[in-house]
């Protein structure tokens, strides 16, 4: 009898889609998707969907029926439920107060204290001596949804009501960390934890944070501080993809999304280390230790989103494309169709799509990209 894998998931991601459930069928496992979004899951997903509050780790618990193998979720907002859904079975899972603490960003600066003092509070009570400028942001939050850089308390008044008329969730202000921006990604079993690579992060212009391109490097030297830190919030095992800046010698983390990089990015990297990435994350929530896998030498990668500049509807862009540009490996895969409504937010959620490229250097990666942007067109009208 196949190994029973319950997968966890909200909203439908390309990542669960495209990664984790045909990663999964690879490797013969029976998979049943928990969701409370049962209908969008069904169209894409032939297997079980049942419904049930995956953010209630006891409704997990009563929809698992027979001895699970894995229970794992790739979602930001489920780690901690699920972590304790798959710690009720006895299975291999993520920490949930290592969980809770990477998702929520009150509690992470608290815990991360003692190791790198950053200063953060509730973005209604902030005290008159806060050091300007602040980033105001959900304390809880993705995709740089409702981050904003603030210069004085009459921009941070005004930036808090204006999000708390969209959204009714807690935000925090933070102070603003300058540097250059960087990612890790790392993957552990819970008894080795492997630093799989690094991006250079480019965003837009202040006051917003919108990612504009992620630019495969080598971990800077200032690596093992992030590590630490890491190791301070009880981060270890599965996926973790963690944002932090150097700047002068120092590495300070932004924020830890406790589960694989995303936008596309997850794709990129498993290309890039020419590994079935997606299967090995599985297999250390299997109770499988890490395999043995060399990083890539010589090889350059870009991912760059093509960013909606206007609201409208989008009236023509490509579909998923594989090509090749001499050296250069492309890949292209929407995030919006034709037909789509796209309204502006300036955060990561204006991604119509995502191009990955893979060379043997900048230059031709940067060329192939130049050629393939001019070669396609995305309208909104």
């Amino acid at each position: 009898m196949a190994a029973s894998l319950y997968l966890v998931a909200g909203k439908a991601t390309d990542s669960v889609t495209h990664g984790f459930l045909p990663a999964a069928a690879r490797l013969g496992l029976d998979v049943t998707l928990l969701t409370d979004r049962p209908s969008v899951h069904s169209r894409s997903y032939d297997g079980p969907v049942v419904e049930c509050d995956v953010t209630d780790f006891r409704e997990i618990v009563a929809a698992v029926e027979d001895e699970p193998a894995a229970v794992f979720s790739n979602s930001d907002f489920l780690q901690a439920p699920t972590a304790l859904a798959a710690a009720y079975f006895g299975l291999p899972a993520k920490e949930w107060r290592a969980a809770t603490r990477a998702k929520n960003k009150a509690l992470m600066r608290r815990h991360l204290a003692l190791v790198d003092p950053v200063f953060s509070a509730d973005a209604r009570r902030v005290p008159e001596d806060a050091p300007y400028p602040l980033v105001v942001k959900p304390r809880e939050g993705v995709a740089s949804e409702d981050v904003f850089l603030v210069q004085n308390a009459l921009e941070l008044s005004t930036r808090v009501e204006e999000i708390s008329a969209r959204r009714d969730d807690p935000l925090v202000a933070e102070e603003y960390l300058p540097g250059r921006l960087h990612t890790l990604e790392t993957l552990g079993d819970g008894r080795d934890l492997r630093v799989l690579g690094s991006f250079r992060t480019t965003v837009s212009p202040p006051p917003f944070f919108v990612e504009e391109r992620l630019e495969w490097t080598e971990p800077p030297p200032e690596t093992p501080q992030v590590l630490a830190q890491l190791d301070a919030l009880g981060v270890g095992f599965g996926a973790c993809h963690t944002e932090f800046v150097v700047h002068e010698g120092r590495a300070r983390i932004i924020e830890v999304n406790y589960r694989l990089i995303g936008d596309h990015c997850d794709f990129l990297l498993a290309d890039l280390l020419g590994v079935p990435l997606f299967e090995q994350i599985l297999l250390v929530h299997l109770g499988e230790p890490l395999a043995d896998f060399q990083l890539p030498r010589r090889r350059h990668a870009i991912a760059e989103p093509v960013i909606a500049e206007r609201s409208g509807t989008l009236t023509s862009a490509p579909g998923p494309l594989h090509l090749d540009d001499g050296p250069v490996r492309l890949s292209y895969r929407p995030q919006r169709a034709v037909g789509d409504s796209v309204d502006v937010t300036r955060t990561n959620r204006d991604y119509l799509g995502t191009v990955r490229a893979i060379g043997p250097g900048p230059d031709e990666v940067n060329a192939a990209l130049a050629r393939f942007r001019a070669a396609h067109d995305w309208t909104i009208a």
